[in-house]
């Protein structure tokens, strides 16, 4: 499965457009990085911006974006309606594909440590990512704002960032955190009456009696009261229930909701749980949205279908070795569904039919994995390619080249080593099908777990090859450790299955 992180980085700049764009480019200089949304609001004077991408390219574009803010962005020249604490206020990293909390967690707690040390900024971490129980809410740390952190940082022990000074330069502090996925929603209300938005957010937010797993304050935006939140749940806490709460407040003051609005990007979940709660779709199934239903058929063969043997065997670079290493697992997966569908609906097999589905249904899940991991592939080694051509012209730039550069290449080995363990597993199942499913097509089992045993070989070369361009082997003694446990194991599969094939099949395979 690709490993994808979404990145919500929020900027304490909207009303100098050249300067959000200096940033958004250095966001963006980065490989792999997939700026997905950005939404400015000069009364907020802050620019929220939402990216994606694999893991080192998504930290790699964080830290840019913090360096370039620090140098366009003074915080003692800035005023705006939402609180701040620095030029980059917030950076929190959301896991979305491939990746555990656990892993975004490091990852802040990473880009922190870079960020106080190389940049001169106090770094705050927050939500998962927090080292101190009492930092998990950002409101806590942010409470003052830059003005009230900026006179006690180095006065009271509680102000103490987690990493970097204990004095504050004009960029502020930022902070950096891994959070759950977010929505930022805003109501505006019938009224500029900021005092009835402020007593609707009191009511809605959790801090002060209201709806877990919702934020809130009310402020004035173009003339108009707004309740602004910030719901971190949206599932516990769905957007329908929040919307509707805010509107029976509203008409306890004679106002309504005038219109709302989202602040950068919203799961789509969110919008089909509020789409079925007003519609009564009670037998409501996801897979009854039409968009959907015609994604899933597609996606899984959408690379395969652009001839890939063809573009192998041209002169570039990508795809090479790991992506092929995919595309003959996913071989192997796919005849071990043959042999599963073979067996299923005999009578000869009834007694197995049962274990013969369980078999079906995972060797189609890794057989869409490895497709996947072909494309995975070649996008990771062309990250290490992007990495090498940084700039390199003085020690502060070299020494981030070869951060890069480290990190895209351990990535480039995690990546085929994830194709290894999955052609392991196929390799398992086709044992499991030889051993049970139909006597006509043993043969075919056994034909896949050599496709598998042979896309873990390729695999293995490349995760090998990865490990040992790394500057630091150390950083790499652990991927070859797994590699070689999956080997072994792969050694046992085939002697099962040897065996197998002389007992069922009646082969002398010596």
């Amino acid at each position: 499965m690709s490993q994808i992180i979404e990145c919500i980085p929020n900027f304490s700049e909207a009303r100098r457009p050249e300067v959000v764009e200096q940033i958004l480019a250095a966001l963006t200089s980065v490989a792999e990085v997939s700026l997905l949304d950005r939404s400015s609001d000069t009364d907020h004077n802050r620019t929220v911006v939402t990216y994606a991408g694999p893991p080192a390219a998504v930290e790699e574009a964080a830290f840019r974006a913090i360096a370039k803010a620090a140098e366009l962005i003074d915080l003692d020249q800035h005023t705006g309606e939402h609180p701040r604490l620095g030029a980059t206020d917030v950076v929190p990293f959301v896991p979305i594909s491939g990746i555990s909390m656990d892993e975004c967690v490091a990852m802040a707690r990473r880009l922190g440590q870079r960020v106080g040390t190389e940049l001169g900024i106090p770094v705050y971490l927050y939500e998962y990512a927090a080292l101190k129980p009492e930092r998990t809410g950002l409101e806590t740390i942010r409470k003052g704002q830059y003005e009230a952190i900026k006179e006690e940082i180095g006065l009271k022990p509680e102000r103490a960032p987690d990493f970097g000074p204990t004095k504050l330069p004009k960029a502020g502090a930022v902070v950096i955190g891994a959070r759950d996925p977010l929505v930022a929603y805003n109501i505006y209300l019938t009224t500029d009456d900021v005092a009835v938005a402020d007593k609707i957010a009191r009511a809605v937010r959790h801090s002060s009696g209201g709806l877990r797993f919702v934020k809130g304050m009310g402020i004035l935006v173009d003339g108009r009261a707004q309740v602004s939140m910030n719901l971190t749940n949206f599932r516990k806490t769905p957007l329908a229930r929040v919307v509707e709460f805010v509107r029976r407040e509203a008409a306890r003051y004679g106002v309504a909701i005038h219109h709302s609005e989202l602040v950068g990007l919203i799961p789509q979940e969110a919008l089909i749980d509020a789409a079925v709660w007003y519609t009564q779709l009670d037998q409501f199934e996801k897979s009854q949205i039409l968009e959907s239903r015609l994604q899933n058929g597609s996606q899984a063969n959408s690379f395969l279908a652009a001839n890939f043997i063809d573009e192998l065997a041209a002169g570039t670079p990508a795809p090479g070795g790991g992506s092929a290493a995919a595309y003959v697992g996913a071989l192997g997966a796919a005849l071990t569904s043959m042999m599963a569908r073979l067996t299923v609906g005999k009578k000869k097999y009834v007694e197995v039919e049962a274990q013969m589905m369980s078999i079906l249904d995972e060797s189609e899940s890794l057989r869409a994995t490895l497709t996947r991991a072909i494309e995975e592939d070649s996008a990771a080694f062309n990250a290490i390619l992007q990495a090498f051509k940084l700039p390199k012209n003085n020690p502060a730039e070299e020494a981030i080249r070869q951060q890069a550069i480290e990190q895209a290449t351990i990535h480039a080995a995690e990546v085929p080593l994830y194709t290894a363990r999955n052609a392991v597993r196929v390799m398992e199942l086709a044992a499991r099908a030889a051993a049970l499913g139909n006597l006509n097509a043993i043969s075919d089992a056994a034909s896949g777990a050599a496709l598998a045993r042979a896309a873990l070989t390729s695999a293995g070369y490349n995760v090998r090859i990865n490990v040992l361009g790394l500057h630091s082997k150390e950083a790499g003694a652990h991927l070859v450790f797994e590699l070689e446990g999956l080997e072994e194991r792969a050694i046992q599969i085939e002697k099962e299955i040897k065996t197998l094939l002389n007992e069922r099949g009646g082969l002398n395979m010596g």
